[in-house]
């Protein structure tokens, strides 16, 4: 019987990760036994059993019709905003479209300082949690979905500039110089040279991240951004586990349209 070769090293690793893992695990009281205990069975299972059968009376239905619409209105209308804002963002920080650098090589000074402060700005967008934002927009325009759009967009401009420009400065260069050493704008250099080479990986991740933001959209709606987490949270604060597993359904398929309308357009762009 022959001997794996690489048995060593792999024994070596599983001890190195368990050695870094360990105090990790105790830190965060990971305990999964805990789930077994007999006195959190049955709490499981007397939560469970408000959940059956769920709530499908008409009028309750309309209600979660009209909250699921909202959250995807919410989710929309904040990518779409994210999109407007990250793209002239993504022109100043890429720096393909750089027209000061056409001859010299290097780019000016100023023009430099404003691509880092760009940089910094979509930086911070996206280390705050669209949660975080929804929280801080709940308290100065109001429960609602407007807080839950403006949560979005901001953070999503932050992820979506940050990636756009990734992916362009990943892309094949040549064209777009060619256009701006012949003077032409930087506009027109990412519309004609950089846009065809990159648009497929573009609206792929955009799509993507539409998709997350229905998701988001939910969970804002716990701290009051409206839609289908806000209703989802009335329920389960009034014990109703009927009408908290008929919108965990909906949820659910809501997800699986939007993972099912995401894979068409990605087919779509192969």
């Amino acid at each position: 019987m022959s001997r794996d070769p690489a048995w060593r090293s792999r024994i070596t690793l599983a001890v190195m990760a368990l050695i870094v893992l360990w105090p990790i695990l105790q830190l965060t009281e990971f305990r999964p036994w805990a789930l077994m205990d007999a006195q959190s069975l049955s709490a499981t299972g007397r939560f469970l059993a408000n959940f059956f059968p769920p709530a499908h009376d008409k009028e309750f239905l309309l209600i979660v019709l009209e909250a699921t619409w909202q959250t995807i209105a919410m989710a929309t209308a904040g990518v779409t905003l994210a999109i407007a804002a990250a793209i002239p963002m993504t022109l100043v920080v890429n720096e393909q479209l750089s027209i000061s650098r056409i001859g010299t090589g290097r780019m000016h000074f100023i023009a430099h300082g404003l691509r880092q402060s760009v940089r910094w700005l979509l930086v911070l967008l996206r280390s705050v949690p669209e949660l975080v934002w929804a929280l801080l927009f709940v308290r100065i325009v109001g429960l609602g979905p407007t807080a839950g759009v403006l949560a979005i967009a901001l953070t999503y401009c932050g992820m979506l500039g940050k990636v756009y420009a990734e992916i362009i400065e990943a892309s094949e260069p040549q064209a777009t110089q060619v256009l701006l050493e012949n003077g032409g704008s930087r506009l027109a250099a990412f519309l004609y040279g950089t846009l065809p080479n990159a648009a497929s990986e573009l609206v792929s991740y955009t799509v993507y991240r539409w998709e997350c933001a229905i998701r988001g959209s939910v969970v804002m709606g716990f701290v009051g951004a409206g839609g289908l987490g806000q209703r989802m949270d009335e329920s389960m604060k009034m014990l109703a586990g009927a009408e908290v597993s008929t919108m965990l359904i909906v949820f659910v398929l809501l997800v699986a349209a939007a993972d099912t309308l995401s894979q068409f357009f990605r087919k779509g762009l192969e």
